[in-house]
């Protein structure tokens, strides 16, 4: 709550609150303001007063216009609102009123008094308020007050006493509830929703090329740009204003065209707009436009397919999605049936139910002929996840990144210098008897001099140059800014399944349970015979066919594969329930006769009822199947190993399950425990529809292990190689089972053959005892392999060579109970396994907290989260247009990491070499004009646009076309204009562009043919000292633009750019030809004195050699780092700002760390010796 809003209503508090995301932690204060007429009419006044500068003050700040128009105020009798965010943040919006019919308003939302029933205000519409409390009624209507908000829509609940988001109106909603809205609503209902709701559309907007006109136009950089040209054409600089306007039109006019276009492209990749089918309460069907729909509402899925234009819940059938334009997930995604219970309703608990906005159905499946694929809108617009994703690229976060914090800094500095320019202008003019209004022009000019106006476009080509070599292999990014970011990271976070290993795995073989003992692997699974564990690999899948093919996770494709069952969809519904007494959803049907080995003779189908889908959090799927005739139904499950055995009835597995599947998984292969359960042969199609997915998976029998050979991609270990050289921490974060996990991170290199692994066990508190955690070695310690029991607490590891592996559990409870601890455990934690999506984003923003830079490569739906809340997501997909990620990379696997660091690396190091290229560029002109008006005269025209436009364009366009460097480097470029290299390396050149240029004009005017310049003319030009330093000055831009083109280490050398060294040599060519031998009109066109001197001439090329060489040495020199060895005995060694590297100086100290076989509890931080 803001301060001024506090002391407003001290007796009422509650209607200032805090606004939650629902289902997020971001919050926004949100304070009201209420317009006070007499106020609006002064600032209209003020508007008036100051030429319109108050409004356009107001325009770039409207919170100002807030304050100035509006007092603070009920959140009730808003007519703004201020919004805060969690970034500190403030934004403004229109708080709106609606008006609603008497009659329809109750059907709504009915009143409860249950909490966690929500019930709309019936506001009060008042044409005026006696105070910001008590009203003066005088007509009273039903209205809702809504404001929008990136997009949301956010509507005043009485109830809860504060602005909620639309969703809030769901939230209470269990799936028992959804089902029941099967019906449909009545035409009145809707459209009272659609009053409140709005319209589904995720509207990007698209504005008119007039209103962008204007926008630009009074953009601070255009309005300094048309000061500029204004104070030149009283200057009589008639042909630079020109040009200057010239190419400020051309500007903004491929500006407006860009703008305009990506608006209209990200709407017509966003916007859908076509006829649904829906039902109505009074069981008819009706077609109405997408954009109608509203929560509640009952849509039809045709049977082959449509693109959803909403979030659903699915009610009745199954479908296939394509995900890939919100995940970045290639393969089709199985969608089944919500479960009918009083469990409330989740979008990422039921995801596995849910059509998703913007996904493709690629095909529906209904239960029966009489029955259709419906599916009830639970979330429109943007509440919808496209919504939300779409809302995060229309309105990004900012990305704090301190380059950016630190040219605005620097551009402040330059305004500081002008101002003590001006002051030595004003000196030296005044002196002269200079007028008044001449003296004025100059001093205005030194500042359009220092603040150069192309700063800002300029510091962006690196990044353009980067994003379209980025382009060409493939990788696409939605977030250019980012890329300069990619330049600074430390950490990079990478998945398993897919990134650094294949994506198909190959089916090693099939180890069955008979009699509570492991049997011998079984190779060639075509082999088995019919059994449970056969007809488990046969039908536990979500595979299906379009148009003849085989769809669905790739697992599942090798697994059927592997047994030579065919999947049949051709037999029709009479044949069905002829056959299997029943409907199925597919049946799966044994190989041919003559196709199976010898001695196994298979005829029985076996028809799939119903689905339990894979989910991260459950770490299994499961099926119901039925038999030909009367023979039982049963259910098959497939999932983490460990998970299933928790499922199934003690006896059946057998007693060395834990060590059988450790021997597996520490050999890389990937692991799944198989089981059944046999169910009741007279359960009916519909009964089984009804059944709850806890029930069919408990009490199962234990049927053996499915074994994948988990088969790293030939890419990963030669990238996770340049990365350890160049010192980047490497994380792998996987849902498989840690001992495969390990074994992949040893195979590709991110854990060392010799290092040793900590496994960080985590229990959650039980009813006596606290949340503990136990750091137990991976493999037997020295002490151990003599016969000797080590110790607990002594501890035998070197600080450098040891890993953290934990798994999900053992994450969450140390990120709930041990804040302290993670943070140390974070520092060498490498391996996490069995995370689920969640705490793969929570592990991202927990490194992040430590000050790391992280990158996330990942390819699947899994890491979406993680890839949005990392500082640089990369998603492997097939998906150009794809939301998922920052950078989407068609190249799928891993090389696309280092080629994005690189990328981010040069073009970091291109901004910050034309930054610094632009701001001398401002130092030498400024140096220049200064020294001119110490004689009254100043640069001559052209002289100003050969400068501006012939050299300083060439250089800031083609500077940044240098492409990185080949290999990663430990050494990572600065992120900080602060610094001592930088700052230095500016501070170093600006005293020898006034060394030579003072030197100049020295000698210039000691010459024995040296005339003082005539009054007669214009600029007294054409002068020996203009010429001269024309001359001079014309060598120092193209100097500083070749000693600031660094190539190595992070950029390839300046010879590798052909455009940009051509130019140079070109331009130096140009400045040699116009300081020895310039053409009579050459000289008049650019107002140089003809000098005949020649001796005078090279010694003009000598001055330039001498700063070439000079320039070039403190360039060297600060590279190799002596301007930091020079500070070393000025000051103090500081300690790191970035807490990752003072928690790593205190774990190099401590000898004791980690604490081996001890008990570490949450209450009070007591360590126990484990017995």
């Amino acid at each position: 709550m803001s301060s001024d809003s506090s002391k407003l209503l001290k007796d009422q508090p509650s209607c200032y609150g805090t606004v939650q995301h629902s289902g997020a932690s971001i919050s926004m204060e949100v304070t009201g303001y209420q317009r006070v007429r007499w106020r609006v009419i002064l600032c209209y006044v003020l508007t008036v007063l100051t030429v319109g500068l108050l409004w356009l003050i107001f325009h770039w700040k409207p919170i100002l216009e807030v304050l100035a128009k509006c007092q603070p105020c009920h959140l009730s009798q808003s007519d703004w609102v201020v919004i805060k965010d969690s970034l500190n943040q403030r934004f403004v919006a229109r708080v709106w009123t609606e008006e609603i019919e008497d009659d329809c308003f109750p059907h709504l939302v009915e009143s409860s008094e249950d909490d966690n029933r929500i019930t709309l205000a019936i506001g009060v519409l008042e044409d005026c308020w006696k105070d910001t409390i008590q009203l003066q009624k005088q007509e009273e209507k039903n209205v809702i007050r809504y404001y929008t908000f990136e997009g949301l829509r956010y509507i005043w609940i009485e109830k809860r006493r504060s602005f909620c988001k639309l969703s809030v109106l769901e939230e209470a909603l269990t799936c028992g509830d959804i089902h029941r809205q099967q019906r449909g609503l009545s035409r009145h209902n809707q459209n009272t929703k659609r009053r409140v709701y709005g319209p589904n559309v995720i509207d990007v907007p698209v504005k008119s090329y007039f209103r962008l006109l204007i926008e630009e136009v009074l953009n601070p950089f255009y309005i300094f740009q048309i000061f500029s040209i204004i104070l030149w054409i009283t200057e009589e600089y008639y042909y630079y204003a020109g040009c200057i306007l010239f190419i400020s039109v051309i500007s903004i006019g491929i500006s407006l065209y860009q703008t305009h276009k990506q608006s209209v492209t990200l709407r017509n990749m966003v916007k859908l707009t076509f006829s649904v089918q829906v039902r109505r309460d009074t069981g008819e069907e009706e077609m109405i436009n997408s954009q109608d729909l509203v929560p509640g509402d009952c849509i039809v899925i045709p049977e082959d397919g449509i693109q959803v234009p909403c979030d659903a819940a699915l009610l009745t059938g199954e479908c296939m999605v394509n995900e890939s334009m919100l995940t970045g997930e290639s393969v089709p995604v199985m969608k089944t049936s919500l479960p009918d219970q009083d469990a409330n309703y989740s979008l990422e608990e039921h995801k596995r139910h849910t059509l998703f906005c913007g996904t493709q159905v690629m095909q529906s499946k209904k239960y029966s002929m009489d029955q259709q694929v419906v599916a009830v809108v639970v979330r429109t617009g943007f509440c919808t996840a496209k919504g939300e994703l779409i809302s995060s690229i229309l309105y990004p976060k900012p990305l704090g990144f301190k380059f950016y914090k630190d040219a605005i800094k620097f551009i402040i500095f330059l305004a500081i210098l002008a101002m003590i320019g001006d002051i030595y202008s004003i000196v030296i003019l005044e002196k002269q008897k200079v007028s008044v209004g001449r003296l004025l022009t100059r001093i205005l000019d030194l500042i359009t001099i220092v603040i150069p106006p192309a700063l800002p476009a300029a510091m962006t080509v690196g990044t353009i140059y980067a994003q379209n070599r980025l382009k060409k292999y493939g990788i696409f990014c939605i977030s250019p800014p980012r890329i300069n970011i990619c330049g600074k990271l430390k950490l990079i976070c990478f998945d398993k399944t897919g990134t650094l290993t294949e994506e198909g795995l190959d089916i090693w073989g099939v180890v069955l349970v008979v009699g509570k003992t492991f049997e011998p692997t079984v190779h060639d699974t075509v082999h088995l015979v019919s059994s449970p564990i056969l007809h488990a690999l046969a039908t536990c899948h979500s595979v299906t066919l379009l148009n003849d093919q085989l769809i669905g996770d790739p697992l599942d494709l090798k697994m059927i594969e592997s047994t030579g069952w065919i999947l049949d969809d051709e037999i029709t519904e009479s044949d069905i329930v002829s056959r299997f007494g029943m409907k199925v959803l597919a049946v799966m049907k044994p190989p041919l006769l003559e196709e199976q080995p010898h001695g196994s003779i298979q005829e029985m189908s076996l028809g799939i009822l119903r689905r339990f889908p894979f989910a991260s959090s459950l770490q299994r799927m499961s099926v119901i199947t039925k038999k030909p005739a009367d023979l039982p139904v049963e259910a098959y499950m497939k999932g983490a190993p460990e998970m299933v055995a928790s499922l199934c009835i003690k006896e059946t597995v057998p007693a060395d399950f834990s060590e059988m599947l450790r021997y597996y998984a520490r050999d890389g292969f990937r692991v799944l425990g198989l089981a059944y359960k046999a169910l009741s042969k007279d359960i009916t199609f519909d009964e089984v529809h009804k059944l709850e997915r806890n029930y069919v998976e408990s009490e199962m029998t234990f049927l053996g292990f499915l074994i994948m050979r988990n088969i790293l991609k030939p890419e990963t270990r030669p990238v996770i190689d340049s990365l350890n050289r160049a010192k980047f921490r490497t994380v792998m974060v996987t849902g498989d089972n840690m001992l495969t996990a390990l074994n992949v991170a040893r195979n590709c290199g991110m854990v060392g053959l010799q290092d040793r692994v900590i496994f960080a066990n985590a229990s959650p508190p039980s009813r006596d005892i606290p949340a503990c955690v136990k750091f137990l070695p991976s493999d037997p310690a020295p002490g151990q392999q003599n016969g000797m029991e080590q110790q607990p607490g002594i501890h035998s590891l070197e600080q450098t060579d040891y890993h953290f592996a934990l798994n999900g559990k053992s994450f969450a409870v140390v990120h709930d109970y041990f804040p302290d601890l993670l943070q140390k455990i974070l520092l060498r934690g490498t391996v996490y396994a069995r995370m689920t999506p969640n705490q793969k984003t929570q592990l991202v923003e927990s490194l992040q907290k430590l000050e790391y830079s992280v990158g996330m490569c990942g390819d699947g739906a899994n890491d979406c989260g993680a890839l949005k809340a990392a500082d640089a997501g990369i998603s492997l997909s097939e998906a150009e247009a794809s939301v998922a990620s920052p950078f989407t990379s068609k190249i799928d696997n891993i090389e696309c990491v280092p080629m994005v660091i690189r990328e981010g690396r040069a073009s970091l190091i291109t901004s910050f070499g034309v930054f610094k290229y632009m701001a001398m560029y401002s130092m030498i002109q400024f140096v220049s004009v200064l020294i001119m008006y110490t004689i009254n005269s100043n640069l001559g025209d052209w002289q100003y646009l050969y400068f501006d436009l012939v050299i300083t364009t060439t250089v800031a366009v083609l500077m940044g076309r240098t492409g990185p460097a080949k290999e990663l480097v430990p050494q990572r470029p600065a992120g900080s204009l602060i610094n001592v290299s930088i700052l230095g390396s500016l501070l170093l050149q600006t005293l020898l562009v006034i060394l030579i240029q003072v030197l100049t004009y020295t000698v210039t005017t000691a010459q024995s043919w040296f005339v003082p310049a005539n009054d007669s003319f214009s600029n007294k030009l054409p002068n020996y000292e203009n010429t001269a330093l024309f001359c001079v000055s014309g060598f120092q831009y193209l100097i500083l633009a070749t000693v600031l083109s660094k190539g190595q280490p992070f950029r390839k050398p300046l010879y590798s750019n052909v455009l940009f060294l051509v130019a140079l040599i070109l331009l130096y060519a140009v400045m040699i030809f116009l300081t020895l031998y310039p053409l009579q009109f050459i000289r008049q066109f650019m107002q140089l004195m003809l000098i005949s001197d020649v001796k005078f001439k090279l010694l003009l090329l000598g001055f330039a050699a001498l700063h070439f060489f000079t320039s070039l040495l403190f360039e060297t020199a600060i590279d190799s780092g002596s301007l930091n060895m020079c500070k070393w005995p000025l000051c103090r060694k500081k300690q790191s700002k970035k807490l990752y590297k003072r928690l790593e100086n205190e774990l190099c100290y401590n000898s004791a760390w980690p604490p081996l076989n001890e008990i570490m509890y949450a209450e009070s931080g007591r360590v126990i010796n484990f017995e």
